[in-house]
């Protein structure tokens, strides 16, 4: 597999490799991402499900289903968030990650925000 980019977690008892480029940065605004990581929103960018793998498969990986058909995986160890994936719909082979999590730069890309309507009403 050809590496374009490697991630951990707050603690490194998750490391992940990529091998694709991140599509459709996002950074998300709904209260479910502001939830999970305790922040005016999350950004993500996304991969075919083929294309992450982890270093070690045994790590403290935990994953929790925030609303149907949507994991959400993080740490057990640090709570880091790290992946979402939806299970249904057209992107269903795809899962996102959490580009804060990332060790090696990411080339400014095309960016996007969603789900503005929930807003954090302190964020400007």
């Amino acid at each position: 597999m050809d590496e374009l980019h490697h991630g951990s977690c707050l603690c490194g008892a998750v490391h992940y490799q990529l091998s694709s480029a991140l599509k459709a940065i996002t950074h998300c605004h709904c209260r479910r991402c502001q939830k999970a990581h305790g922040a005016a929103f999350a950004t993500y960018g996304s991969v075919p499900r083929s294309a992450l793998s982890l270093i070690d498969p045994a790590a403290t990986l935990k994953a929790y289903e925030s609303s149907p058909g949507v994991t959400r995986q993080f740490c057990s160890d640090c709570g880091a968030s790290l992946f979402w994936r939806n299970s249904q719909g057209p992107y269903a082979d795809w899962i996102s990650i959490a580009i804060a999590t990332l060790d090696t730069p990411l080339p400014p890309a095309r960016q996007k925000h969603s789900c503005l309507d929930q807003k954090a009403c302190w964020y400007e």
